[in-house]
């Protein structure tokens, strides 16, 4: 590894940053946007059981807001059951916005990640063009000189692929996973707003 390294110049050193804060939020990503957390899968119901017991209290919404994105805009809901339609309407989609800014949060930076690691590697080929032509005098070349230039150009052009692949495609499946979430949130949000409404009009 230290070979390659070596081989490849000190352009690769930016790939080398690049890849590891690639890495860093796509295990961050990966962690935080597990469907357990963002989205339980029983927290809806225990939501109507709590109306239907009459158990809803501040406390316990509060609570609620706390378990998870889910939580929050379904806790919103009730929190604001008692107000118009306009209103309620309102906070829900305020608080559903701050969810998915939160759920979207370092995705533009692995976006970015992306599109950078190759420009790096075109970088480190210029360097190793440079390094190519200065081989060359009139005398003639230095073939240690054109092979270093050859393996520098070479090997960051690879490794500013490398990165960039995966983090395209990473990004790409969790702005879908995200969406996805994001749209399952607003149907339950919508489901439990008809019922608090029915149960506050009786």
């Amino acid at each position: 590894m230290l070979d390659i390294i070596n081989a490849a110049g000190w352009p690769i050193w930016l790939l080398i940053i690049t890849s590891v804060l690639g890495l860093a939020l796509i295990i961050e990503r990966t962690l935080s946007l597990r469907a357990g957390l963002v989205f339980p899968a029983r927290l809806p119901g225990q939501v109507l059981e709590m109306i239907r017991q009459n158990t809803d209290s501040t406390d316990a919404v509060i609570r609620l807001a706390g378990t998870s994105p889910l939580g929050r805009i379904l806790a919103e809901v009730l929190i604001n059951r008692l107000e118009d339609d306009a209103t309620r309407l309102a906070a829900i989609e305020s608080v559903g916005k701050d969810v998915a800014h939160s759920l979207n949060r370092y995705l533009p930076a692995l976006a970015t990640i992306a599109v950078v690691a190759p420009l790096m590697g075109l970088f480190g080929t210029v360097v190793g063009m440079i390094e190519i032509f200065a081989s060359y005098t009139p005398q003639g070349g230095d073939p240690a000189q054109l092979a270093r230039g050859i393996s520098i150009a070479l090997y960051n052009t690879g490794f500013g692929i490398l990165i960039a692949i995966p983090a395209l495609i990473l990004h790409r499946y969790f702005r879908s996973r995200v969406d996805a979430f994001l749209h399952h949130m607003e149907r339950e949000a919508v489901a439990l707003d008809r019922i608090v409404r029915r149960t506050t009009s009786h």
